[in-house]
Protein backbone atom coordinates (compact mmCIF):
# COMPACT_ATOMS: atom_id res chain seq x y z
CA UNK A 1 0.00 0.00 0.00
CA UNK A 2 1.16 3.21 -0.73
CA UNK A 3 0.11 7.02 0.40
CA UNK A 4 0.73 8.50 -3.00
CA UNK A 5 2.89 11.02 -4.68
CA UNK A 6 2.49 14.40 -2.19
CA UNK A 7 1.66 12.76 0.92
CA UNK A 8 3.65 12.77 4.16
CA UNK A 9 5.65 10.30 4.85
CA UNK A 10 4.48 7.63 7.61
CA UNK A 11 4.25 9.32 10.85
CA UNK A 12 5.04 13.30 8.94
CA UNK A 13 1.90 14.55 11.07
CA UNK A 14 2.34 15.46 14.16
CA UNK A 15 -0.12 13.35 17.05
CA UNK A 16 -2.60 16.74 17.64
CA UNK A 17 -3.85 15.65 13.84
CA UNK A 18 -4.70 12.38 14.49
CA UNK A 19 -6.64 13.90 17.95
CA UNK A 20 -8.46 16.58 15.91
CA UNK A 21 -9.48 13.81 13.23
CA UNK A 22 -11.18 11.46 16.35
CA UNK A 23 -12.79 14.08 17.73
CA UNK A 24 -14.26 15.53 14.13
CA UNK A 25 -15.19 11.58 13.36
CA UNK A 26 -17.28 11.75 17.21
CA UNK A 27 -19.63 14.23 15.94
CA UNK A 28 -21.92 12.20 14.00
CA UNK A 29 -22.33 9.46 16.62
CA UNK A 30 -23.17 12.41 19.53
CA UNK A 31 -25.95 14.03 16.59
CA UNK A 32 -27.11 10.24 16.71
CA UNK A 33 -26.31 8.96 20.72
CA UNK A 34 -27.05 11.93 22.90
CA UNK A 35 -30.61 13.50 22.56
CA UNK A 36 -32.05 9.13 22.64
CA UNK A 37 -32.71 9.83 26.39
CA UNK A 38 -34.94 12.76 25.25
CA UNK A 39 -37.00 10.68 22.61
CA UNK A 40 -39.82 10.08 24.67
CA UNK A 41 -40.07 13.99 26.18
CA UNK A 42 -40.25 14.95 22.49
CA UNK A 43 -42.43 12.28 21.75
CA UNK A 44 -44.77 13.78 24.65
CA UNK A 45 -44.30 17.50 24.12
CA UNK A 46 -45.47 17.43 20.46
CA UNK A 47 -47.73 14.42 20.92
CA UNK A 48 -46.30 12.25 18.35
CA UNK A 49 -45.68 8.36 18.46
CA UNK A 50 -42.45 6.77 19.46
CA UNK A 51 -42.23 5.55 15.92
CA UNK A 52 -42.95 9.46 14.71
CA UNK A 53 -40.23 10.42 16.74
CA UNK A 54 -37.40 7.59 15.53
CA UNK A 55 -37.63 9.28 12.39
CA UNK A 56 -35.59 12.01 13.74
CA UNK A 57 -32.74 9.25 13.05
CA UNK A 58 -34.39 8.81 9.84
CA UNK A 59 -34.10 12.57 8.27
CA UNK A 60 -31.06 12.99 9.51
CA UNK A 61 -29.26 9.66 7.93
CA UNK A 62 -30.91 9.85 4.15
CA UNK A 63 -29.08 13.18 3.86
CA UNK A 64 -26.08 12.32 5.51
CA UNK A 65 -25.47 9.27 3.27
CA UNK A 66 -26.45 11.33 -0.07
CA UNK A 67 -24.42 14.27 0.54
CA UNK A 68 -21.56 12.09 1.33
CA UNK A 69 -21.33 11.78 -1.78
CA UNK A 70 -20.85 15.32 -2.06
CA UNK A 71 -18.40 15.68 0.87
CA UNK A 72 -15.50 13.43 -0.18
CA UNK A 73 -15.50 14.41 -3.70
CA UNK A 74 -15.58 18.14 -3.24
CA UNK A 75 -12.90 17.69 -0.65
CA UNK A 76 -10.34 16.07 -3.44
CA UNK A 77 -11.39 19.26 -5.46
CA UNK A 78 -10.67 21.90 -3.38
CA UNK A 79 -8.86 20.26 -0.50
CA UNK A 80 -9.96 18.80 2.75
CA UNK A 81 -9.12 21.81 5.52
CA UNK A 82 -12.29 24.26 3.92
CA UNK A 83 -14.58 21.67 3.34
CA UNK A 84 -14.50 20.65 7.20
CA UNK A 85 -14.69 24.13 8.19
CA UNK A 86 -18.04 25.20 5.97
CA UNK A 87 -19.39 21.77 7.28
CA UNK A 88 -19.24 22.46 11.18
CA UNK A 89 -20.33 25.75 11.17
CA UNK A 90 -23.31 25.32 9.17
CA UNK A 91 -23.72 22.07 11.37
CA UNK A 92 -23.48 24.42 14.47
CA UNK A 93 -26.67 26.79 12.80
CA UNK A 94 -28.65 24.15 12.05
CA UNK A 95 -28.21 22.22 15.77
CA UNK A 96 -29.30 25.48 16.80
CA UNK A 97 -32.53 24.97 14.97
CA UNK A 98 -33.14 22.31 16.47
CA UNK A 99 -32.75 23.81 19.52
CA UNK A 100 -35.67 26.37 19.09
CA UNK A 101 -37.88 24.04 17.00
CA UNK A 102 -41.37 25.64 17.57
CA UNK A 103 -42.87 22.37 16.09
CA UNK A 104 -42.02 19.00 15.26
CA UNK A 105 -42.04 19.69 11.53
CA UNK A 106 -39.01 22.53 11.97
CA UNK A 107 -37.66 19.48 14.31
CA UNK A 108 -37.38 17.13 11.44
CA UNK A 109 -36.38 19.68 8.76
CA UNK A 110 -33.23 21.16 11.06
CA UNK A 111 -32.57 17.54 12.01
CA UNK A 112 -32.32 16.54 8.19
CA UNK A 113 -29.61 20.13 7.53
CA UNK A 114 -27.58 18.38 10.47
CA UNK A 115 -27.61 15.36 8.32
CA UNK A 116 -26.24 17.11 5.30
CA UNK A 117 -23.08 17.71 7.14
CA UNK A 118 -22.88 15.39 9.73
CA UNK A 119 -20.70 13.05 7.76
CA UNK A 120 -17.71 15.99 7.33
CA UNK A 121 -15.40 14.62 9.99
CA UNK A 122 -15.33 11.00 9.53
CA UNK A 123 -15.59 11.02 5.75
CA UNK A 124 -12.60 13.72 5.19
CA UNK A 125 -11.35 12.88 8.63
CA UNK A 126 -10.43 8.92 6.29
CA UNK A 127 -9.22 10.40 3.18
CA UNK A 128 -6.98 12.24 5.84
CA UNK A 129 -5.28 9.71 7.47
CA UNK A 130 -4.62 7.99 3.84
CA UNK A 131 -3.19 11.65 2.59
CA UNK A 132 -0.51 11.47 5.72
CA UNK A 133 -0.01 7.70 5.82
CA UNK A 134 0.56 4.08 4.20
CA UNK A 135 0.57 0.87 5.03
CA UNK A 136 1.02 -0.53 8.83
CA UNK A 137 1.12 2.67 9.69
CA UNK A 138 -1.94 3.78 8.42
CA UNK A 139 -3.95 1.07 9.96
CA UNK A 140 -1.74 1.48 13.50
CA UNK A 141 -3.33 5.45 12.94
CA UNK A 142 -6.77 4.15 11.91
CA UNK A 143 -6.87 2.39 14.74
CA UNK A 144 -5.96 4.79 17.60
CA UNK A 145 -8.18 7.16 15.95
CA UNK A 146 -10.98 4.46 16.55
CA UNK A 147 -9.40 4.41 20.58
CA UNK A 148 -10.13 7.95 20.87
CA UNK A 149 -13.04 8.53 19.04
CA UNK A 150 -14.62 5.07 20.50
CA UNK A 151 -15.45 8.09 24.52
CA UNK A 152 -17.82 9.94 21.95
CA UNK A 153 -20.95 7.24 21.65
CA UNK A 154 -20.01 6.10 24.96
CA UNK A 155 -20.29 9.37 26.35
CA UNK A 156 -22.98 10.92 24.03
CA UNK A 157 -26.01 9.32 25.81
CA UNK A 158 -24.79 9.90 29.21
CA UNK A 159 -24.02 13.55 28.52
CA UNK A 160 -27.15 13.57 26.35
CA UNK A 161 -29.21 12.05 29.43
CA UNK A 162 -28.05 14.57 32.15
CA UNK A 163 -28.11 17.81 30.25
CA UNK A 164 -31.74 16.20 29.32
CA UNK A 165 -32.88 15.91 33.09
CA UNK A 166 -31.35 19.15 34.05
CA UNK A 167 -32.09 21.74 31.12
CA UNK A 168 -34.36 19.48 29.08
CA UNK A 169 -34.18 18.01 25.66
CA UNK A 170 -33.94 21.34 23.82
CA UNK A 171 -30.84 22.12 25.88
CA UNK A 172 -29.28 18.80 24.14
CA UNK A 173 -29.47 20.11 20.60
CA UNK A 174 -27.72 23.05 22.08
CA UNK A 175 -24.58 21.45 23.09
CA UNK A 176 -24.22 19.63 19.74
CA UNK A 177 -24.08 23.48 18.62
CA UNK A 178 -21.54 24.53 20.86
CA UNK A 179 -20.00 21.22 20.43
CA UNK A 180 -19.50 22.04 16.29
CA UNK A 181 -17.76 25.78 17.08
CA UNK A 182 -15.27 24.15 19.53
CA UNK A 183 -14.09 21.33 16.81
CA UNK A 184 -14.17 24.42 14.03
CA UNK A 185 -11.83 26.47 16.12
CA UNK A 186 -9.68 23.27 17.03
CA UNK A 187 -9.29 22.58 12.45
CA UNK A 188 -8.97 26.11 12.28
CA UNK A 189 -6.03 26.28 14.30
CA UNK A 190 -4.81 22.68 14.74
CA UNK A 191 -5.42 20.58 10.96
CA UNK A 192 -3.48 21.92 8.18
CA UNK A 193 -4.04 21.04 4.73
CA UNK A 194 -3.05 17.47 3.45
CA UNK A 195 -4.30 17.20 -0.15
CA UNK A 196 -1.49 19.07 -2.21
CA UNK A 197 -3.18 21.67 -5.01
CA UNK A 198 -1.62 19.49 -8.09
CA UNK A 199 -3.14 16.10 -6.53
CA UNK A 200 -6.72 18.04 -7.15
CA UNK A 201 -9.49 16.97 -8.87
CA UNK A 202 -10.99 19.42 -10.93
CA UNK A 203 -14.18 21.10 -9.67
CA UNK A 204 -16.04 20.21 -12.03
CA UNK A 205 -19.85 18.19 -11.90
CA UNK A 206 -18.87 16.10 -14.82
CA UNK A 207 -15.32 14.48 -13.08
CA UNK A 208 -16.61 14.25 -10.01
CA UNK A 209 -19.83 12.31 -10.80
CA UNK A 210 -17.13 10.58 -12.94
CA UNK A 211 -15.18 9.69 -10.16
CA UNK A 212 -18.22 8.87 -7.81
CA UNK A 213 -19.60 6.34 -10.44
CA UNK A 214 -16.40 4.56 -11.01
CA UNK A 215 -16.19 4.12 -7.31
CA UNK A 216 -19.95 2.88 -7.52
CA UNK A 217 -19.63 0.61 -10.39
CA UNK A 218 -16.41 -0.80 -8.71
CA UNK A 219 -16.76 -4.86 -8.22
CA UNK A 220 -14.93 -5.49 -5.42
CA UNK A 221 -15.76 -1.90 -4.03
CA UNK A 222 -19.04 -3.25 -4.00
CA UNK A 223 -18.31 -6.58 -2.43
CA UNK A 224 -16.36 -5.24 0.49
CA UNK A 225 -18.58 -2.53 1.13
CA UNK A 226 -21.32 -5.21 1.48
CA UNK A 227 -19.16 -7.07 3.86
CA UNK A 228 -18.49 -4.60 6.43
CA UNK A 229 -21.76 -3.13 5.67
CA UNK A 230 -23.89 -6.00 7.07
CA UNK A 231 -21.86 -6.18 10.12
CA UNK A 232 -22.15 -2.15 10.45
CA UNK A 233 -25.83 -2.00 11.04
CA UNK A 234 -26.10 -5.71 12.73
CA UNK A 235 -24.41 -3.52 15.70
CA UNK A 236 -26.31 -0.36 14.71
CA UNK A 237 -30.17 -2.18 15.24
CA UNK A 238 -28.98 -1.77 19.12
CA UNK A 239 -27.47 1.32 18.99
CA UNK A 240 -30.49 2.17 17.05
CA UNK A 241 -32.95 0.49 20.18
CA UNK A 242 -31.26 1.79 22.58
CA UNK A 243 -34.27 3.63 24.57
CA UNK A 244 -36.30 0.01 24.13
CA UNK A 245 -33.47 -2.15 25.69
CA UNK A 246 -32.66 0.39 28.44
CA UNK A 247 -35.84 1.45 29.41
CA UNK A 248 -37.79 -1.27 29.23
CA UNK A 249 -35.97 -4.96 28.36
CA UNK A 250 -33.52 -3.77 31.08
CA UNK A 251 -34.95 -1.57 33.63
CA UNK A 252 -32.88 1.83 33.38
CA UNK A 253 -32.97 4.83 33.29
CA UNK A 254 -32.87 8.34 31.17
CA UNK A 255 -29.60 8.63 32.96
CA UNK A 256 -28.49 5.11 32.25
CA UNK A 257 -27.72 4.60 28.94
CA UNK A 258 -23.88 3.77 29.80
CA UNK A 259 -25.46 0.29 30.02
CA UNK A 260 -25.32 -0.03 26.49
CA UNK A 261 -23.04 2.26 25.12
CA UNK A 262 -20.00 1.76 27.45
CA UNK A 263 -19.67 -2.42 26.77
CA UNK A 264 -20.04 -1.61 22.90
CA UNK A 265 -17.57 1.57 22.73
CA UNK A 266 -15.05 -0.82 25.15
CA UNK A 267 -14.94 -3.27 22.47
CA UNK A 268 -14.44 -1.24 20.02
CA UNK A 269 -11.59 0.17 21.52
CA UNK A 270 -9.80 -2.52 22.46
CA UNK A 271 -10.39 -3.69 19.41
CA UNK A 272 -8.68 -1.19 17.90
CA UNK A 273 -5.75 -1.00 20.17
CA UNK A 274 -5.08 -5.10 19.28
CA UNK A 275 -5.68 -3.86 15.31
CA UNK A 276 -3.08 -1.46 15.96
CA UNK A 277 -0.80 -3.82 17.55
CA UNK A 278 -1.39 -6.40 15.04
CA UNK A 279 -0.40 -4.01 12.04
CA UNK A 280 2.46 -5.62 9.64
CA UNK A 281 2.50 -8.81 11.85
CA UNK A 282 0.62 -11.19 9.37
CA UNK A 283 -1.24 -10.88 6.68
CA UNK A 284 -4.15 -8.38 7.24
CA UNK A 285 -7.03 -10.74 6.01
CA UNK A 286 -5.87 -13.18 8.35
CA UNK A 287 -7.06 -10.27 10.93
CA UNK A 288 -10.46 -9.80 9.25
CA UNK A 289 -10.93 -13.35 9.01
CA UNK A 290 -10.15 -13.61 12.84
CA UNK A 291 -12.77 -10.90 13.13
CA UNK A 292 -15.80 -12.54 11.41
CA UNK A 293 -14.88 -15.69 13.58
CA UNK A 294 -15.36 -13.60 16.88
CA UNK A 295 -18.72 -11.64 15.21
CA UNK A 296 -20.41 -14.66 14.26
CA UNK A 297 -19.31 -16.52 17.68
CA UNK A 298 -21.15 -14.04 20.08
CA UNK A 299 -23.80 -12.85 17.72
CA UNK A 300 -24.72 -16.90 17.27
CA UNK A 301 -24.56 -16.92 21.86
CA UNK A 302 -26.73 -14.12 22.08
CA UNK A 303 -29.43 -15.77 19.87
CA UNK A 304 -29.05 -18.72 21.99
CA UNK A 305 -29.38 -16.88 24.86
CA UNK A 306 -31.96 -15.35 23.93
CA UNK A 307 -33.97 -18.37 22.74
CA UNK A 308 -33.18 -20.33 25.47
CA UNK A 309 -33.04 -18.32 28.84
CA UNK A 310 -36.40 -16.73 29.78
CA UNK A 311 -34.58 -13.69 31.32
CA UNK A 312 -31.24 -13.47 30.14
CA UNK A 313 -29.09 -11.90 32.95
CA UNK A 314 -28.20 -8.29 32.03
CA UNK A 315 -24.41 -8.47 32.34
CA UNK A 316 -23.89 -11.69 29.66
CA UNK A 317 -25.55 -9.59 27.10
CA UNK A 318 -23.05 -6.69 27.73
CA UNK A 319 -20.18 -9.20 27.10
CA UNK A 320 -21.52 -10.45 24.53
CA UNK A 321 -22.24 -7.04 22.98
CA UNK A 322 -18.55 -5.89 23.89
CA UNK A 323 -17.32 -8.97 22.46
CA UNK A 324 -18.74 -8.48 18.96
CA UNK A 325 -17.84 -4.78 18.64
CA UNK A 326 -14.14 -6.12 19.70
CA UNK A 327 -14.50 -8.85 16.69
CA UNK A 328 -16.20 -5.87 14.52
CA UNK A 329 -12.95 -3.28 15.31
CA UNK A 330 -10.62 -6.58 13.88
CA UNK A 331 -12.34 -6.09 10.53
CA UNK A 332 -13.10 -2.87 9.84
CA UNK A 333 -10.01 -1.01 9.55
CA UNK A 334 -8.54 -3.79 6.86
CA UNK A 335 -11.72 -3.59 4.47
CA UNK A 336 -11.48 0.28 4.75
CA UNK A 337 -7.75 0.45 4.29
CA UNK A 338 -7.97 -1.77 1.02
CA UNK A 339 -11.16 0.25 -0.31
CA UNK A 340 -8.89 3.60 -0.53
CA UNK A 341 -6.27 1.26 -1.67
CA UNK A 342 -8.45 0.69 -4.85
CA UNK A 343 -8.63 4.25 -5.51
CA UNK A 344 -5.58 5.79 -4.84
CA UNK A 345 -6.35 9.29 -6.38
CA UNK A 346 -9.89 9.71 -4.85
CA UNK A 347 -9.90 8.36 -1.85
CA UNK A 348 -12.42 11.20 -0.98
CA UNK A 349 -14.99 9.54 -3.72
CA UNK A 350 -14.07 6.20 -2.51
CA UNK A 351 -14.38 6.94 1.42
CA UNK A 352 -17.70 8.87 0.61
CA UNK A 353 -19.27 6.16 -1.44
CA UNK A 354 -18.07 3.41 1.24
CA UNK A 355 -20.21 5.81 4.00
CA UNK A 356 -23.06 6.59 1.38
CA UNK A 357 -23.59 2.32 1.45
CA UNK A 358 -23.18 2.14 5.28
CA UNK A 359 -25.40 5.02 5.78
CA UNK A 360 -28.25 4.14 3.80
CA UNK A 361 -28.64 0.80 5.17
CA UNK A 362 -28.21 2.38 9.32
CA UNK A 363 -30.97 4.76 8.35
CA UNK A 364 -33.19 1.69 6.90
CA UNK A 365 -32.38 -0.38 10.23
CA UNK A 366 -32.62 2.31 13.04
CA UNK A 367 -35.67 4.64 11.43
CA UNK A 368 -37.82 1.87 9.80
CA UNK A 369 -37.05 -1.09 11.74
CA UNK A 370 -35.60 -0.78 14.75
CA UNK A 371 -39.11 0.26 16.62
CA UNK A 372 -40.24 -3.28 15.26
CA UNK A 373 -37.36 -5.09 15.85
CA UNK A 374 -36.94 -3.41 19.63
CA UNK A 375 -39.87 -4.81 20.87
CA UNK A 376 -37.75 -7.79 21.66
CA UNK A 377 -34.65 -8.90 22.62
CA UNK A 378 -34.83 -12.08 20.17
CA UNK A 379 -35.66 -10.28 17.05
CA UNK A 380 -33.24 -7.84 17.82
CA UNK A 381 -30.73 -11.20 18.44
CA UNK A 382 -31.48 -12.95 15.02
CA UNK A 383 -31.63 -10.45 12.77
CA UNK A 384 -27.87 -9.13 13.69
CA UNK A 385 -27.22 -13.08 13.47
CA UNK A 386 -28.16 -13.07 9.99
CA UNK A 387 -26.76 -9.51 8.91
CA UNK A 388 -23.52 -11.15 10.38
CA UNK A 389 -23.76 -14.20 8.67
CA UNK A 390 -24.33 -12.61 5.31
CA UNK A 391 -21.52 -10.22 5.46
CA UNK A 392 -18.96 -13.43 6.27
CA UNK A 393 -20.45 -14.85 2.97
CA UNK A 394 -19.70 -12.00 0.99
CA UNK A 395 -16.43 -11.57 2.48
CA UNK A 396 -15.75 -15.16 1.51
CA UNK A 397 -16.56 -14.05 -1.77
CA UNK A 398 -14.91 -11.07 -2.14
CA UNK A 399 -11.50 -12.50 -0.77
CA UNK A 400 -12.01 -15.08 -3.93
CA UNK A 401 -12.68 -12.66 -6.33
CA UNK A 402 -9.47 -10.55 -5.25
CA UNK A 403 -7.45 -14.32 -6.02
CA UNK A 404 -9.16 -14.33 -9.15
CA UNK A 405 -7.51 -10.38 -10.22
CA UNK A 406 -3.96 -12.04 -9.01
CA UNK A 407 -4.21 -15.04 -10.71
CA UNK A 408 -5.25 -13.14 -14.37
CA UNK A 409 -2.44 -10.58 -13.64
CA UNK A 410 -0.13 -13.00 -13.51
Amino acid sequence: MSAGPGAQPSGGQPPRVALVLALLATLGPYTIDAFFPSMRAMATEFGISYWQVQQTLTVYLVPYACMSLVHGSLSDAIGRRRVVLAGLLFFALASAGCALAPGFGALLFFRAMQGVVGGIGVIIGRAVVRDCYSGAQAQRVLSAITIMFSVGPALAPVIGGWVHVLLGWRAVFASMAAYALVLALMVLRKLPETLPVAERTPLQFGALLRNMLGVLRHREFLLLTAASGLCFVAMQIYIGSAPAIILDHWGGTETGFAMLTVPIVAGYALGALLSGRLAGRFPPSRQANYGYSLVLATTGAMLALQTLVAHPPVIAQQLLLSCTAFGLQLLFPIITLRILDLFAQSRGAATAANTFVLLLLAALMMGALAPWLSVSMQRLAVTAFVCNSAGWCVWRYARHYQRQLVAAAS
